[in-house]
């Protein structure tokens, strides 16, 4: 489709002070939006000003589990993002309030609003009838999207890496405390990963009229890697040898029901269901053409953003060459 959209036209990002949500807001202060980041603190979206111009980005308070604050967000735009989602459940944060009922309100809301124009960041595995929780509430989120917006372009990328993402971060970290690392399902389950910049880059090109209407792209990095290699990979980058355990689904499950108590749970139920399905782009969404390529967006591979990142989990920082070896 040709670009429809008008240099200046404003696009409420919901999410936009999150780890995916800063990239997005730089793609589209490149292209020329403004930016209206909705997000819960105001106050701590601070680092998103110097990504655009003077007056170009501004953040406003909303809560998509509050309809009012959602329609004052999108008052005036023409068109919307939805980033917002949680890995765990916490509090009034649930899957079905926030990555659910709460999509669909944004999509009811921006829909009233005369927007027809949307982004809905969901992920690789939502599935209505997954054991999982979390790929469930995706699901649920992606039908009611298309239900208020049926032209909206939904996004499921495989687990995302950049510089503050939540995956290789904390797996170095955890490698620099601990003698093992556990190896859930034995290490089989294969992923995709994808950088943040590229997925970014995506949502802006779909919001530019880029991507088919209604369609659902599964967005996947260049290669694919099992748990296991991504560990393996991890551990040689920060220079610590550690020991790998596998652990069985089953006793696997058994341990998240403990570790989901902590305050910032290093492992729930719900996760380890996810992690018992391969976490990659299917053949169908390839065939379509509802991939990054299918968007004219060649994938960055991971050993061209993770080692800049990384480096502070070396025994001496960035001063450890890649690859030493050390305890």
């Amino acid at each position: 489709m040709a670009k429809d959209y008008v240099k200046g036209d404003i696009v409420t990002v919901f999410g936009g002070s999150g780890f995916v949500g800063r990239y997005v807001v730089r793609a589209l202060a490149r292209r020329g939006f403004r930016i209206r980041a909705a997000v819960r603190r105001p106050d701590l979206a601070g680092h998103l000003q110097p990504l655009g111009g003077v007056g170009q980005i501004h953040a406003v308070q909303a809560n998509i589990r509050n309809r009012k604050s959602i329609e004052r967000a999108l008052s005036g735009a023409a068109a919307v993002v939805n980033l917002v989602g949680i890995l765990h459940e916490t509090g009034r944060q649930r899957f079905d309030t926030v990555q659910a009922a709460g999509a669909g309100a944004v999509a009811e809301a921006a829909a009233a609003a005369g927007i027809t124009r949307m982004v809905q960041m969901s992920a690789i595995g939502a599935d209505a009838d997954s054991p999982s929780h979390y790929a469930r509430s995706k699901a649920i989120g992606e039908r009611l999207v298309l239900a208020a917006i049926p032209q909206a372009v939904v996004l499921r990328p495989s687990i995302v890496f950049g510089p503050e993402d939540d995956f290789f971060n904390r797996f170095a970290a955890l490698a620099r405390l601990s003698p093992v690392l556990p190896l859930i399902g034995g290490g089989h389950t294969r992923f995709q990963p994808v950088y943040v910049g590229d997925v970014a880059e995506a949502a802006a090109r779909a919001l530019e009229g880029e991507a088919q209407p209604g369609a659902t792209y599964e967005l996947g990095g260049p290669e694919i890697r099992t748990f296991r290699e991504i560990m393996e990979y991890i551990l040689a980058e920060i220079g610590r040898k550690r020991l790998l355990i596998p652990v069985p689904f089953g006793l696997a499950r058994l341990k998240a029901q403990v570790l989901q108590l902590l305050p910032k749970p290093l492992l729930t139920v719900d996760q380890v269901r996810l992690l018992e399905h391969d976490n990659i782009v299917s053949q169908a969404a390839i065939a379509d053409g509802r991939t990054l390529a299918g968007l004219g967006i060649a994938p960055t591979a991971m050993e061209t953003v993770v080692p800049t990142y990384l480096g502070r989990y070396r025994r001496s920082g960035q001063f450890t060459q890649p690859g030493t070896r050390m305890v």
